[in-house]
């Protein structure tokens, strides 16, 4: 088999085929987006918080494995730990993608794993925090591991300049169907009584129907997405199999990336304000309900507008893309966030009209921020190393987003102030600023042997 012919297989180069394809793979994004917002980001938190206190004994500590822990701090907690297991299982799924070629399985595998656990969240009540960290933990490992492999579709299905555009788009989906889902969480929460459910059952209602919305959706890519071929060089690699060689590929493709150092360069400056990102997504409810004082039905409406105008800034910021570049348009994402720190440490409690503005500075940033940077990765990866490259990627956004959440803990352990854990998290956008700032991103994309789009 000739170099061209194993190109040809790896790649989606008819037109039709890619459009074809792109569709497919954006409604992973519109089913995965659910948990991160209805669960992660509104719901969860404040729950299990509310879980924990029931469980907690006078001095307000719960003490999971013996180990003394607040009761206010321990999602946070359950978020790092969750990313941690994702660190040990996602370079598996990485490199067994590459060796295969069968991306698909394992992303059906680590989705519906994701949405049963989700789904049973439905069960958790009472004082049983330990449950309900046990699920938190399986469904967001499950999803790092699944985005992984979604990611890694990217560069396969998508020419060099069209990048920004598929990137934004898939986000875009993403947030339309956490706007959606949340308006029918909204609807359930406020008028629960009428139901004929209890405010905690039908919190329990929106959690588990997170589950079954990522499951449902899943179908789509499954269907429209396909595996593809790997050349002969790549056969050998495949055939070995088993966990000990997953663990032998990981350490060649680290090995590989030590070839790239500009691409290190960027998933250092990545792991680094993305770790700020993801940490303001997972505690912004807690931070609204335990520090301002704001209730469920202001935090629903308050995500609601930021996936509305997300949705509006992933696609605006990729726009601004193909005027300035990538790599300018998510630095100045970067000022906006410590700008939006910094008003959160300030905010006057039971203010929810502040609150609200500040959702909508988020939401006009968060997305295009996620979604160029995503595009921007995607043109320094080698050829046939996506899903291997990928997973340090999905490292960088969610495996090793513990330190952001560990942080936020312990500022609130230490302290017993979340404005103290909110501007805490200040460092990670200045440093990810500085260090993004002194990549040559043009020349990385050069060194991974790749065409350089006309702005980048």
């Amino acid at each position: 088999m000739t170099a061209d012919t194993t190109e040809s297989e790896e790649y989606a180069t008819d037109p039709a085929e890619r459009r074809r394809e792109q569709r497919g793979w954006y409604f992973y994004d519109f089913a995965c987006s659910v948990y991160s917002t209805s669960v992660l980001t509104v719901f969860l938190g404040p729950y299990l918080t509310s879980v924990a206190r029931a469980a907690a004994d006078a001095e307000g500590y719960v003490h999971p494995l013996g180990i003394p822990v607040r009761a206010g701090s321990l999602f946070a907690y359950t978020v790092s730990a969750s990313l941690v297991v994702a660190i040990l299982v996602m370079p598996l799924a990485g490199a067994a993608a590459d060796r295969t070629g069968r991306k698909k399985p394992l992303l059906a595998a680590a989705a519906y794993l994701g949405a049963t656990a989700t789904a049973g969240m439905f069960f958790l009540d009472g004082d049983r925090y330990l449950f309900g960290a046990f699920l938190l933990i399986v469904a967001n490992a499950s999803l790092s591991v699944s985005m992984v492999l979604y990611n890694a579709y990217l560069p396969q299905i998508a020419e060099p300049d069209e990048r920004d555009a598929v990137s934004s788009r898939g986000w875009a989906f993403g947030y339309t169907s956490g706007a959606l889902v949340l308006i029918l969480n909204l609807v359930l929460y406020t008028g629960h009584e009428s139901f004929g459910l209890t405010e905690g059952e039908a919190v329990r209602i929106c959690l588990a129907s997170a589950g079954v919305w990522w499951g449902a959706f899943t179908i789509v890519p499954l269907r429209r997405l396909r595996d593809r071929r790997i050349g002969p060089e790549r056969h050998g690699a495949a055939g070995e199999g088993g966990v000990g060689s997953g663990w032998r590929q990981l350490r060649a493709t680290l090995k590989d990336m030590r070839r790239h150092p500009l691409t290190l360069s960027f998933l250092l400056a990545y792991l680094i304000y993305n770790d700020g990102v993801q940490t303001v997504i997972s505690q912004a409810s807690v931070f609204g309900s335990e520090e301002l004082g704001l209730d469920q039905t202001t935090l629903i409406t308050a995500v609601l507008l930021v996936q509305v105008l997300a949705v509006a800034g992933a696609l605006g910021m990729g726009r601004l893309a193909r005027s300035y570049g990538a790599k300018r348009t998510i630095l100045g994402s970067l000022a906006v966030w410590t700008l939006i720190l910094a008003a959160g440490y300030l905010l006057p409690a039971g203010a929810p009209v502040f609150f609200y503005c500040l959702a909508a500075a988020i939401g006009l940033v968060l997305g295009g921020s996620q979604a160029l940077s995503r595009s921007l990765f995607s043109h320094l990866v080698p050829r046939g190393k996506e899903a291997e490259y990928f997973s340090a990627y999905e490292m960088s956004d969610r495996g090793l987003s513990w330190l952001g959440p560990l942080v936020f803990g312990l500022a609130y352990q230490l302290t017993g102030s979340y404005r103290d854990a909110i501007i805490s998290l200040v460092i990670f956008f200045v440093v990810g600023f500085a260090l993004l700032a002194r990549v040559p991103v043009r020349r990385a994309v050069e060194a991974a042997g790749n065409p350089i789009p006309d702005r980048i």
